[in-house]
């Protein structure tokens, strides 16, 4: 199904981006809308001009957010849905699925801190999604994403209705730190930046590519060091800059809504569209690996190599390996035994 748009400001906004005159209707969820995350991103969302219908879903408060943000003059029409009972009808229809819904990160908590709470609440999120929209996208943000992505593979198999393409951990907030960082260093416009990450989710699973970012600095190794240091305790450095009030919210929202973004030009047929997602994978020896992703009409059309990595990538990359192996063995588990 088709709506002209052609002589909207979106339309106009669309066709610029070389669109052609009518855009696919597009459902979008966000599940856990009313926490510090969701409500960025249902914002940043609403934004989006190739978002049709935007459903947004809490066990709490999601009427009054779905109000404020369905007054916003963008495309999309806004629906609000609160607790188990709305859930089904908030994901019929979806074409992408986001999640950021759990408990934030608190100071001294590490990410697998928060892992007995954000597992549960994934898994009774993905149980519905396999019942309400089985070939959704699904754009995984709770933490720890190394491991809610393997219980959400879980569930899915369980249900029948797994489809590796369309399983996505969303690890876009690594890459949009590391360019932010790079730029920073390398004193060139953040704009021009490009920086693949890869791995993991957390800590030292987090590897930026330096070696391959461009355009190219030819910063000294400590440099690079430095960076990729402060790339992996990125979160850390927010919630202790909050003061333990808080955690990554609006960092991630915008990465967030980054990653759907591409997921929703994939979908709609536009050609080239690469960003770095974890996602089932063969490009090392475990089963889920972070590395740049081409998305297209199915979700993953091909899940790109590593490419030359540097000597300290090369043993950055064994380093993380064991932890994030544990990692996602821990999500697997969790999915099999509750």
């Amino acid at each position: 199904m088709f709506r002209s748009v052609a002589r909207s400001a979106a339309g106009k906004s669309l066709l610029r981006r070389g669109y052609a005159t009518a855009v696919p209707e597009r459902k979008v969820a966000v599940l856990g809308a009313a926490g510090g995350i969701g409500q960025p991103l249902a914002l940043l969302m609403k934004l989006n001009p190739l978002v049709s219908q935007l459903a947004l879903y809490d066990i709490a408060n999601t009427p009054g957010v779905a109000a404020d943000v369905s007054h916003i003059n963008s495309r999309s029409e806004v629906a609000g849905y609160v607790g188990e009972e709305q859930l089904g009808k908030a994901l019929e229809g979806c074409d992408v699925v986001i999640i950021p819904a759990g408990v934030p990160r608190k100071p001294g908590m590490t990410r697998d801190d928060l892992f007995n709470i954000n597992a549960g609440i994934v898994k009774g999120l993905c149980s519905a999604i396999a019942k309400y929209c089985p070939n959704a996208l699904v754009n995984m943000i709770s933490n720890p994403v190394n491991s809610t992505v393997p219980i959400a593979a879980e569930v899915f198999k369980k249900a029948g209705t797994y489809d590796e393409r369309k399983l996505f951990g969303v690890t876009t907030l690594d890459v949009v730190r590391a360019k932010t960082f790079y730029a920073g260093k390398a004193k060139v416009n953040v704009a021009d930046v490009n920086v693949p990450v890869v791995g993991g989710h957390a800590g030292i699973t987090i590897l930026p590519l330096f070696s391959q970012a461009t355009p190219k600095a030819n910063l000294p190794e400590e440099d690079i060091k430095a960076l990729t240091k402060r790339t992996q305790d990125g979160g850390t450095e927010v919630v202790e800059a909050k003061a333990g009030k808080g955690s990554a919210t609006l960092s991630m929202a915008y990465a967030g809504a980054i990653f759907a973004d591409a997921c929703l030009k994939g979908l709609n047929g536009v050609p080239d569209v690469v960003e770095c997602s974890f996602v089932q994978s063969t490009v090392t020896e475990l089963p889920f690996f972070a590395s740049k992703v081409r998305l297209g009409k199915n979700g993953v059309e091909e899940v790109l190599g590593l490419g030359p990595l540097s000597e300290y990538e090369k043993e950055g990359l064994e380093s993380l390996k064991p932890e994030l192996k544990s990692s996602i063995e821990k999500g697997i588990k969790f999915a099999n035994q509750n």
